[in-house]
């Protein structure tokens, strides 16, 4: 059920985003903004953040898989708590690709008043729902050690090092640190 309220949201976020984007611009957007250029820049800059969600999803993926399961458990789930590679630089590496989301869809439809507007305050509630509800998850499930993981590792970092890691791949570099 968990994954479905999620998903919803997500849903609700992104085509909910753009349709009250579009609907914005409608009202109040300068005509500059809707000369060809802009949305040409605007879609190149939408497919990189893009590229940079899939990269930092798929990557912080393959590491809990590999390292965030003992026994058999079901695809997407762990119970060991890992604290390596992107890991070990912040508690929340997958989130962080993922408020990229937001303004990588609303660069990607071209509305001002998605990327301005609703794309950060999106980012925000995304923010509080890690620290609201992803946060105590995590305390209840790991208990002690999240604990004391969650004292040295903040919560996202924007390390040169920790996001040239994320987004490219290459967590053994941090590991080296």
């Amino acid at each position: 059920m968990d994954k479905i309220v999620r998903i919803v949201i997500w849903f609700l976020m992104i085509f909910g985003g753009a349709a009250a984007g579009l609907y914005l611009d409608a009202l109040w957007c300068p005509q500059w903004l809707t000369d060809p250029l802009f949305h040409i820049i605007s879609f190149i800059v939408g497919v990189v953040l893009v590229k940079l969600v899939v990269n930092s999803s798929r990557n912080t993926g393959r590491l809990l898989a590999r390292l965030g399961r003992e026994g058999n458990l079901p695809r997407l789930q762990t119970n060991k708590l890992v604290t390596e590679g992107y890991y070990a630089c912040m508690r929340h590496p997958m989130h962080l690709g993922l408020l990229l989301f937001p303004p990588a869809a609303a660069f990607l439809i071209g509305s001002v008043s998605f990327i301005l507007i609703i794309a950060p305050l999106e980012m925000v509630f995304m923010v509080a729902m890690v620290k609201l509800v992803e946060e105590p998850q995590a305390l209840r499930k790991f208990g002690k050690a999240y604990e004391i993981y969650k004292k040295q590792v903040p919560m996202f970092s924007l390390r040169w090092e920790c996001l040239q890691s994320l987004f490219s791949g290459t967590s053994k570099k941090l590991e080296d640190n």
